[in-house]
């Protein structure tokens, strides 16, 4: 009888797994990408945002059997956010337009822009108004408008080949 439960438990296991293995393979991808953009590193040098997807995949998986109708994907988005919240704080410069930004604003435009959250899930996630995000969004756009040009209107170098 107990090796009977244990089969059944070594299945069940390797189900969970398997269907855990399925959604990293379909998700993993953006979900790297939303967190480098949230960090402003760069996608070929991007230690911290590799760390923050995997506590929340580690997160993830281990409510995985315990999921009943939620969609995985945004509950590792919603983790992904929070851990980056919490540790906004390391998270000041970086590279390109993005890192012009405070991590907040960062984590507004990267959340409302790039992963299309409503404005009342983005407030609930981060505990704030509706107002206050709408806010921090549109700061954060102008901002964001402000750096592009100032990138545009920079020379660009010109390399000069020796003469053979």
């Amino acid at each position: 009888m107990r090796e009977r439960r244990s089969s059944a438990r070594e299945a069940e296991r390797a189900y969970r797994t398997r269907e855990f293995d399925s959604f990293v393979a379909g998700a993993a991808g953006r979900l790297l990408h939303a967190a480098t953009l949230l960090t402003a590193e760069t996608r070929s040098h991007n230690p911290y945002a590799q760390a923050l997807l995997t506590a929340s995949l580690a997160h993830t998986y281990a409510v995985w059997g315990r999921l009943r109708g939620e969609d995985p994907y945004e509950l590792t988005r919603s983790d992904l956010a929070a851990r980056f919240a919490r540790t906004a704080w390391r998270h000041h410069g970086g590279r390109g337009v993005l890192a012009a930004l405070h991590p907040r604003e960062r984590l507004v435009v990267v959340l409302r822009l790039y992963e299309g959250v409503a404005e009342e899930q983005l407030a609930a996630l981060l505990g704030l108004p509706e107002a206050r995000v709408r806010a921090v969004c549109a700061r954060a756009v102008a901002a964001l408008g402000a750096a592009a040009r100032r990138e545009a209107a920079r020379p660009v170098p010109v390399r000069r080949e020796p003469a053979a």
